[in-house]
């Protein structure tokens, strides 16, 4: 989901959440109270969003002017405003340093536990994905080549080969 540069973080998430918003040709027509009132529970679910993803000092500035990390939370907070069961977040810590990544990972288990979501998690941070995923299936030039819970792909030998270049037997890790 890519954020629209020229509009503020607010419009930003507004657009998303109208998405969910079910308006009467009426309504939207002659600015009917119906309309105004759905729009105001619009805005109070963006702000909702703002304040949960710390983006509340960006409010009312171009999503472009925004820090790369609080980018990626507004992509994050677009992507919950359409009140999703299933959230794909696809490479979030990309260009993100140590601390930024942990952030992320705080992140993702509040909004994992607090919206009741499951999250598809694509990504090259192994560190983050091994510190937060319950369940892990590791491809190979599209290939599954091992998956399961993080301390058993970790240990695979395939992977280790994969992902690290080495001889698994080099490095002493046998399968359990």
């Amino acid at each position: 989901i890519r954020v629209f540069h020229s509009l503020s973080v607010l419009d930003n998430i507004m657009t998303a959440a109208q998405m969910r918003t079910r308006y009467s040709l009426g309504e939207l027509f002659l600015s009917a109270p119906g309309f105004h009132k759905k729009e105001s529970q619009v805005q109070a679910a963006a702000f909702d969003l703002i304040d949960l993803l710390s983006l509340n000092e960006y409010t009312n500035r171009p999503a472009a002017s925004l820090p790369y990390a609080y980018q990626r939370g507004l992509e994050i907070a677009r992507a919950l405003a359409t009140e999703p069961q299933l959230l794909l977040l696809d490479e979030p810590a990309a260009g993100m340093n140590p601390a930024e990544s942990d952030n992320l990972h705080r992140l993702i288990l509040d909004l994992r536990d607090s919206f009741r979501l499951t999250i598809l998690l694509v990504e090259h941070d192994m560190r983050l994905v091994m510190n937060l995923c319950e369940r892990i299936v590791v491809l190979n030039y599209g290939r599954i080549i091992a998956e399961g819970k993080p301390e058993t792909v970790r240990a695979d030998p395939q992977v280790i080969t994969a992902y690290l270049g080495v001889d698994h037997t080099q490095l002493g890790v046998t399968r359990a």
